[in-house]
């Protein structure tokens, strides 16, 4: 078996590995850079598949420049997840020859037998993948952390015999050089947000990403604790009910208290009523929980609020509201122009500079202390790094370390 990493030594993001028999060729994630003006992926060898980790724009955002006869294999709820956004923003489908895998069931793709462990991270359905050819076991972790609502799903995967004393294991180091510190865990992201609609009873708005589930049940858990009404988007509301394939926990439209805003909706139910198949019943049953603009301004402070960024700003002015929270829960690069656009940039500004701004947010990403765990559990013959901008520091923190570059490959019938 061979191994090169195509992209993702250098940066987080973007990644894309190859690993090759004699008769066989698969990726492993085809991402996207999160820097706009980063190269894109170029593959010019024939491919057998594809496998998706997970559903972020950074490991499947460039599979759509693939010939549709390659398979593209990932979860049921990642594709519908990585749809989400193609529907609502590009106003269309994702068209690939996609092929389903389930967590724990080995699959086999020519000359690799393939395993898919379900991880913690802030994507719902992530996987860590079990590669296996020629005698020889690869473990590429994906993204992954320990921290969020399914942490317990860590202590499963190190407790694997399986992955165990593995030939190679691609590691992320995301959060090597970054604190974890002031939010440790989503438990905590709760509490802080619990603490902020309590102390000022006012409306309240959170910025997250629509897909961050640990996050969305944070703030509707905080919601809860303080008798607050959770209103979303029909765009949240659509990701919340793809949910329901995997999860009766989490909150969706059929909540009593939670709530759906028609109004600046427009634009996303254009998106549903041009794919009426695709949407279904969840066309008619979005209006059943309604909540109205009337209804909002008699009584602000009732509200908590997951809609757009662009959306909370015409709200707000729109209905003359001097006094808003405004939670920004994501990661701080997007307030940067390097990894987001200028305009909602302007936006974030904004709502600072006229509103009640704060910051809750944990990462999505393992930090040192959990990467060492893992790395010590599985005892590697060899540890790679990937996602990660400091590959070179890995030696200083693990065992077995090989340093790669972007193209580099690496033989381990040779090693």
């Amino acid at each position: 078996m061979k191994l090169k990493i195509i992209k993702g030594t250098n940066e987080i993001g973007g990644n894309c590995v190859e690993l090759k028999t004699k008769n066989t060729t698969i990726l492993i994630d085809y991402g996207k850079p999160l820097d706009y003006n980063d190269r894109q992926i170029e593959i010019t060898e024939k491919i057998n598949a594809v496998l998706i980790s997970h559903p972020h724009m950074d490991h499947f955002g460039a599979i759509e420049k693939l010939s549709n006869d390659i398979p593209i294999y990932c979860s049921k709820l990642s594709l519908e997840l990585m749809n989400a956004p193609k529907i609502f923003v590009e106003n269309k489908i994702l068209d690939n020859n996609f092929k389903h895998f389930e967590k724990n069931k080995t699959f086999k793709i020519g000359d690799f037998k393939i395993i898919p462990y379900l991880v913690d991270h802030s994507s719902s359905d992530s996987f860590t993948f079990l590669i296996e050819a020629d005698n020889k076991k690869v473990l590429y972790s994906g993204d992954f952390r320990n921290h969020g609502r399914r942490g317990k799903l860590f202590d499963i995967l190190v407790k694997n015999k399986d992955i165990k004393n593995v030939d190679v294991l691609l590691m992320e180091g995301t959060m090597l050089k970054r604190s974890n510190d002031k939010f440790p865990t989503e438990k905590s992201v709760e509490n802080k947000i619990s603490q902020i609609i309590e102390k000022n009873n006012q409306i309240s708005f959170i910025i997250c990403s629509s897909q961050n589930i640990d996050t969305i049940t944070s703030a509707y858990r905080a919601c809860k604790r303080n008798k607050k009404i959770f209103v979303v988007d029909f765009y949240t509301a659509w990701i919340l009910e793809k949910l329901k394939l995997v999860s009766d926990n989490v909150p969706n439209m059929s909540w009593n208290d939670v709530k759906i805003l028609k109004k600046y909706g427009g634009w996303y139910y254009e998106k549903i009523m041009e794919h009426k198949e695709y949407f279904g019943k969840f066309r008619h049953e979005v209006f059943n929980n309604i909540v109205e603009i009337k209804k909002i301004k008699e009584n602000p402070s009732k509200y908590f609020f997951k809609i757009g960024v662009g959306h909370i700003q015409k709200l707000l002015e729109d209905n003359n509201i001097d006094k808003a929270n405004i939670i920004y829960s994501q990661w701080l690069g997007y307030l940067e122009e390097e990894y987001e656009k200028k305009e909602k940039i302007k936006i974030y500004r904004d709502l600072k500079e006229k509103y009640y701004w704060y910051y809750a947010h944990t990462s999505g990403h393992a930090d040192l202390s959990t990467l060492k765990k893992f790395a010590k559990a599985l005892k590697p013959k060899i540890l790679i790094p990937i996602h990660t901008e400091y590959k070179d520091e890995f030696k200083r923190h693990f065992d077995n370390v090989l340093v790669l570059d972007d193209g580099n490959s690496l033989d381990l019938n040779r090693k």
